[in-house]
């Protein structure tokens, strides 16, 4: 019997596609500006061709005042992009050059 295994990649990115009304009391990162960032982290990623950098859609990763968030694996290292400058910095230096970027960095608080 084959097993299908699933790929590894060496960084698994997670980004919150939660969507909330409008003046919802905790938010919510497509309320936050998160859509063009993720659709950017998509296009730029299929674009280098960094076969081994997978972007997974996920749900609240319940901080949602902080958002847009995303949480790369294996580190666990939580951004929160602001601008599509800062997407185009998480690819070029944590992903191309396994370097994390301090700057947008964010230790999740409840």
């Amino acid at each position: 019997m084959a097993l299908d295994l699933p790929t590894v990649f060496k960084y698994h990115v997670f980004a919150c596609f939660t969507k909330r009304p409008a003046g919802h009391p905790r938010g919510s990162c497509m309320e936050n500006g998160a859509e063009p960032l993720w659709n950017r982290l998509a296009q730029k990623l299929e674009a280098k061709q960094l076969a081994d950098v997978q972007m997974t859609s996920s749900g609240c990763l319940s901080f949602c005042r902080a958002g847009p968030l995303m949480v790369v694996y294996p580190e666990g290292i939580w951004y929160h992009p602001e601008k599509p400058e800062d997407i185009d910095e998480i690819i070029q230096s944590h992903f191309v050059e396994g370097n994390p970027v301090e700057r947008l960095i964010i230790v999740p608080q409840k």
